[in-house]
């Protein structure tokens, strides 16, 4: 067997068993999934009269806003995932799982590899469900078209890899799972901080370029242009820049302490 084909087949084995590690654990899934769901039901019923009136200039109704929010909320959902792959990773470092793993005949990089499509592939079923119910309470894009749709999927998707090879790299320099918890909420405070709620021209003139120049921005705005038909400027090659630029510091990091010499 080629060891490409062997990289394959292990891959697949480690994906199955962080699915399963998932479905026997499902709480902090559950977890993950329910606050973009609360906070998207909270903005847009609780505080959406207040929030929409920055939205152009003399406010927006709640149909508006919540086409506003709803890209932001789905950014938000895919910087929550990666906390429990890095908490997944550091528990199997400090478990020893790892160190039988290194004594088998498998792939060396299929363990990383099957943690980082778990989490994506979970990342992008519960970007599913928030969107499903983003629709059910308004939420309408009827000028994408297929392939504005397909090229939004695409974006969703680099931005969880991305965002799950940094948080695998959190989850091997944590000593434990409480550190990697601790370590990933960057992940979860970032989209707070981005113009996910409000427009950056409606934050206040200190504030606002910390919210655009971080790569949760560029990407809801890359969304919102695919879904709502908004203009996307440079936001479209900064977003892919940032996925780019990250999946690489995430692969690399990751795996060079994954290959370090254990202890």
């Amino acid at each position: 067997m080629s060891s490409f084909a062997l990289a394959v087949r292990d891959s697949k084995t480690m994906l199955r068993r962080n699915l399963l590690h998932a479905r026997r654990y499902p709480s902090l899934t559950l977890n993950i999934l329910l606050m973009p769901i609360v906070l998207l039901l909270l903005f847009v019923y609780i505080f959406g009269d207040v929030m929409s009136a920055g939205i152009g200039g003399g406010g927006a109704d709640r149909a508006e806003y919540i086409a506003y929010l709803v890209p932001g909320i789905l950014l938000m959902t895919l910087g929550g995932t990666p906390a429990g792959t890095a908490v997944s990773v550091a528990m199997d470092m400090t478990e020893g799982i790892i160190a039988r793993f290194r004594t088998m005949a498998i792939h060396r990089g299929s363990v990383l590899i099957g943690h980082v499509l778990g989490s994506v592939l979970q990342a992008l079923i519960s970007v599913v469900l928030v969107g499903a119910v983003a629709v059910a309470i308004g939420f309408r894009s009827t000028d994408a078209t297929v392939l504005e749709w397909l090229a939004a999927f695409g974006l969703l998707a680099m931005v969880a890899t991305a965002f799950t090879w940094i948080a695998v790299g959190m989850g091997l320099a944590s000593p434990n799972a409480e550190a990697a918890s601790n370590m990933a909420m960057p992940l979860i405070i970032l989209p707070f901080i981005s113009s996910a709620f409000v427009p950056v021209d409606a934050m206040p003139g200190w504030f606002g370029p910390i919210a655009e120049y971080q790569p949760f921005t560029p990407a809801i705005e890359t969304l919102r242009g695919l879904l709502l038909g908004s203009e996307i400027g440079d936001n479209g090659w900064l977003a892919v820049a940032w996925c780019l630029g990250l999946t690489v510091l995430g692969y690399r990091w990751s795996t060079a302490l994954f290959n370090r010499d254990p202890k």
